[in-house]
């Protein structure tokens, strides 16, 4: 477990940095990597001071209570070898399941940092980070993954993410997107990204950390564990082929930007099902999820004429509706111990929609209430490293 959280943690920092850092213009480089650092320092401290509490401790089936707010409980006692365990990981020590738990948190709103950059104020972004993490965030997870969620009773599968992390992200960042409008010349000019060496290497980075993010949603170092690492790598390769043959098809000639975002929407898909599906159906989980993403962010994207920078809900949301829908039909009882149910799926996706659209918008409004949401025409010009941060990159 403390294997998987680092790796986990590294999936943001560096890996999404990095992945997102080359998808943007050269001028808003560094405000996309501040953006990273700073949403995992914020939430971090959030996390321990009420997130984890209001996420992972029994209380109602809609949210938990705080009898773990500001680190309490978490002690190691050498004296007596005394150690804090939670009710729902009992096998390790709590500080572990509370910190594995926090790098999920952590990556949620990072990834909706990619349909906003190039035109939101950072302190705007801080504003809502805090507010999104606490008030959409943790009652989600506390639905899915607290055993007396009211989403958990009703029998949803949810492994390692793909209705709490992806479409709960993904959704969010579409609410971002309307909200803060397009950016500047976009439809009109070409938005070249800066270094797509960067998201490849964030690319790399993400596949390897993921191991963390669902083999270690199995709590233990068993055979789940395994099986969901063979998934979890066997999706990843079927999404890169399969948006690659989209493309291929579309286009007439295949990219590595389309080969990197095949990647992950196989990883995404596959998250709610890792643990529960075999692996040849975690390759077609890949597979339809390389499609259903490559159309995601092409032509729903436009059809939703929505400026989603880096095409956060075209992968993220997309992705997390196809394998959470397909972890229904595909869950086998024997590996998972749980019978999929396609219809209380599609109410969970439901509901976590309806939930991080509204919450978003809130956030949202009362961010821009305190600061204002986004930077002037002319600091969106001149681009937000130097706007924002008095800096830029070198030469």
């Amino acid at each position: 477990m403390l294997s998987a959280t680092a790796l986990v943690l590294m999936m943001t920092l560096p890996g999404l940095a990095l992945f997102y850092a080359g998808m943007v213009r050269r001028k808003n480089v560094i405000n996309t990597l501040a953006s990273l650092v700073a949403v995992a320092a914020l939430v971090s401290l959030l996390w321990f001071a009420l997130g984890y509490s209001l996420a992972f401790t029994p209380g109602s089936p809609w949210i938990g209570s705080l009898s773990r707010a500001g680190f309490a409980g978490m002690d190691y006692l050498k004296g007596s070898a005394q150690v804090a365990v939670s009710h729902i990981a009992p096998n390790v020590p709590e500080s572990v399941y509370a910190m594995f738990q926090l790098t999920f948190a952590i990556i949620t709103p990072a990834l909706v940092v990619g349909a906003l950059v190039e035109r939101m104020r950072f302190s705007a972004l801080l504003w809502f980070t805090g507010l999104w993490s606490l008030l959409v965030y943790a009652p989600v997870a506390h639905w899915v993954w607290e055993p007396g969620g009211w989403l958990a009773r009703l029998g949803a599968l949810d492994f390692a993410g793909g209705a709490v992390v992806h479409i709960n992200a993904g959704v969010a960042g579409l609410v971002c997107a309307y909200v803060l409008g397009p950016r500047q010349g976009y439809g009109r000019e070409p938005f070249e990204p800066y270094n797509l060496g960067l998201t490849m290497a964030g690319t790399g980075l993400l596949w390897v950390g993921w191991f963390g993010f669902n083999a270690g949603s199995a709590v233990a170092a068993d055979g789940r564990a395994g099986l969901a690492l063979l998934c979890t790598h066997l999706a990843a390769a079927t999404g890169a082929l399969a948006w690659m043959f989209g493309e291929w098809v579309r286009r007439r000639r295949p990219s590595l930007l389309g080969l990197c975002s095949g990647v992950v929407a196989g990883l995404v898909a596959v998250t709610p099902a890792s643990g529960y599906v075999s692996p040849a159906s975690a390759a077609l989980i890949g597979a339809v999820a390389g499609l259903a993403c490559y159309w995601g962010a092409t032509g729903l994207k436009r059809w939703l004429r929505a400026d989603d920078s880096l095409d956060v809900f075209g992968v993220h949301g997309v992705g997390g509706l196809v394998g959470s829908l397909l972890t229904g039909w595909l869950a086998n009882p024997l590996i998972g111990g749980a019978s999929g149910h396609w219809v209380v799926q599609a109410l969970g996706a439901v509901a976590v929609m309806a939930y991080s659209a509204v919450g978003t918008w809130l956030a949202l409004k009362f961010a821009h209430f305190m600061v204002g949401l986004r930077v002037d025409e002319a600091s969106e010009q001149l681009g937000l490293d130097q706007a924002q941060h008095r800096e830029h990159l070198g030469s």
